[in-house]
């Protein structure tokens, strides 16, 4: 489907077309409800918006700035921070089935084979339905004339891959009363594929008038309307019980639709139902406090350490290798990896280096900074006052991937104090469209949506934080760097595994997630063109970059790129890695550094 540009005025304003929009706001719900669809969201995306960066200025683009759409991203954002998530995605083996059905137990649900026999009910269903014991999809109380086209859902279900839920609204048996179906597939302990039918007749959570307020801005009255409407009353019955006509309540639910930017009851129904299951339940994101960073297998727990900032906030850090050695400052990029593969940690001890490892800020036990703070500047900050801790004079930096852009910028605010740079994986300033449209899907989702529509930048990355935690670290992984088989053999290396998954756990934990941090990070400074910073390092600060070929982010032709653009710089390109370089190839890393670390 194509995306049109809208006319205003005299200039084009380069947007999607109405029916993009409508598909693009779907599967935007679709997440909000279920992160599970987040690759779904992501193709669509690119398939309606990347056309679009092609007719824009790389440095002066800001696609999609429309209130309404920022407005629903924002809207689904918020209710992100609500969702935890429970039920099992293809493919994953449930525990049983009461485990499938346990999030529901404030909604009638149930679990329906193939054969539309209802495997399971929750308590909730077997009373508001008056299902039996052993119970058909006949048993559920829907009209005759809607029960096809349930039976024509489920069996596009279970069959379309492609497919995982839909939302249906049907009759109910009891006159002017109608249930709306939700249904996901899933899978059950013995490996067969089910269809989990939650339906709406329900009281609403506590507060969620309240909260469907504040996310719409509703008055009360739309509000009180629209939980009518959820549960499913006619407007002829709202009426009544409001002492009101019913042409009034058409023109309040009309205020309704164009307050939530929908255009049908249907859809307002849907855009609520989507919020319901999520009103009672949290993902944590709060800063964490840890003390030690944990050991498993051959990776030995280390402690955190723990200062103030100026501003009172704390800030952790850790220290690798030898306690006392030579100290080298290591930037972990912005998936937190601060732990090393057991093996480099203890070549760092045997080699007398201090590995001095900030978390910034969002990040495990160090504080958030408020939003107004610019936060490279925080972080460059805390980064020097850690080192001041340490009684660091001056030392080399080896960092990871887009972490080059804060090794530049803390040695031009300190000159001299830096001995070198290593970059691994080094991403250097992004001045040409292309470079962005040559990353994979999953970093061009993100990276170019940092760079052309910052501002839904938050629902993007708080998203993929919670399909990283349902999914599980390996899961993720395997799908952000399916494409680059070098970083998947990397990363099923035993001690690497080891390392990543206790590593990031600053970043994503059961207690903690730096999506705020993440988000800051790449709306402040890393994609713009910084290419003056970098320039003023020639002749004064070695820089190392240590690239993979089979980099995601950074593949070898924007690699060329950046070599004939800074001849100045040092180049190597190992043919066997790719974004998780440091991770295959920390020997030579530290060979290199060794000459950098100065007297």
């Amino acid at each position: 489907m194509t995306s049109r540009p809208r006319a205003t005025g005299e200039d084009d304003e380069i947007t999607l077309s109405d029916e993009d929009r409508a598909a693009t706001l779907d599967r935007l719900y679709d997440v909000a409800l279920d992160p599970a669809g987040y690759e779904a969201l992501l193709d669509h995306w690119e398939s309606t918006v990347g056309p679009l960066r092609a007719r824009v200025d790389l440095n002066a683009p800001r696609l999609l700035d429309d209130p309404r759409i920022a407005a629903h991203f924002r809207r689904a954002t918020e209710f992100l921070d609500r969702v935890k998530v429970t039920v099992p995605t293809p493919g994953t083996t449930a525990e049983d089935l009461e485990s499938i059905l346990a999030p529901f137990d404030r909604v009638p649900a149930a679990l329906l084979d193939r054969n539309n026999d209802i495997r399971a009910a929750n308590a909730a269903a077997r009373v508001v339905m008056q299902l039996p014991t052993q119970a058909h999809l006949g048993d559920l109380p829907i009209h005759d004339a809607d029960r096809e086209a349930v039976a024509d859902t489920l069996a596009l279900l279970f069959e379309d891959r492609a497919k995982d839920s839909a939302v249906l609204r049907v009759r109910s048996q009891r006159a002017d009363h109608l249930i709306v179906f939700r249904l996901q597939r899933c899978v059950a302990a013995d490996g067969t594929v089910l269809v989990l039918a939650a339906s709406n007749e329900v009281s609403l959570p506590k507060g969620f008038c309240d909260i469907l307020r504040q996310a719409f801005n509703l008055t009360a009255t739309e509000a009180d309307i629209l939980c009518h409407l959820v549960d499913c009353r006619s407007v002829t019955d709202i009426a009544m019980d409001r002492d009101r006509s019913v042409d009034t309540i058409r023109a309040q639910i009309k205020s309704i639709l164009a307050k939530t930017e929908t255009h049908s009851q249907l859809e307002l129904v849907r855009l609520a139902l989507s919020m319901i299951d999520m009103t009672a339940l949290t993902v944590r994101s709060a800063t964490g406090r840890h003390d030690v960073c944990r050991g498993s297998a051959t990776l030995a727990e280390r402690d955190f350490h723990s200062l103030r900032a100026f501003d009172g906030r704390r800030v952790d850090y850790l220290v690798l290798g030898a306690p006392q050695g030579r100290p080298v400052l290591y930037l972990p990029l912005d998936f937190g990896l601060v732990r090393w593969p057991a093996s480099a940690e203890a070549c760092a001890t045997a080699r007398g280096l201090r590995i001095i490892v900030p978390l910034r800020p969002g990040y495990g036990g160090s504080d958030m900074v408020g939003r107004g703070v610019d936060y490279d500047t925080a972080l460059v900050q805390d980064t020097m006052l850690v080192l001041a801790a340490e009684g660091v004079g001056h030392c080399p930096i080896i960092a990871l991937s887009g972490d080059t852009y804060y090794a530049v910028r803390l040695a031009r605010a300190n000159p001299g104090f830096f001995t070198g740079i290593i970059a691994c994986s080094g991403m250097l300033p992004l001045t040409r469209r292309e470079q962005f449209e040559r990353m994979d899907k999953w970093h061009r989702f993100i990276m170019a949506g940092a760079k052309y529509t910052p501002h839904l930048l938050p629902f993007m990355v708080k998203a993929g934080f919670l399909l990283a935690q349902k999914l599980g670290k390996r899961g993720f992984i395997h799908a952000v760097f399916g494409n680059s088989a070098a970083d998947i053999a990397t990363f099923e290396e035993r001690e690497v595994y080891e390392a990543f998954v206790t590593g990031s756990d600053v970043a994503l934990s059961k207690t903690h997630c730096a999506h705020e941090a993440f988000s800051r990070q790449l709306v402040a400074g890393q994609l713009t063109d910084w290419t003056s910073d970098l320039t003023a390092l020639r002749g004064q600060v070695p820089l190392i970059l240590m690239n993979g070929a089979q980099d995601p982010q950074v593949p070898v032709a924007t690699y060329d790129e950046f070599r004939r653009d800074h001849d100045w710089i040092e180049f190597h390109l190992f043919e066997d890695a790719g974004q998780l370089a440091f991770f295959r190839h920390w020997r030579d890393v530290l060979d290199r550094l060794m000459p950098l670390l100065g007297d």
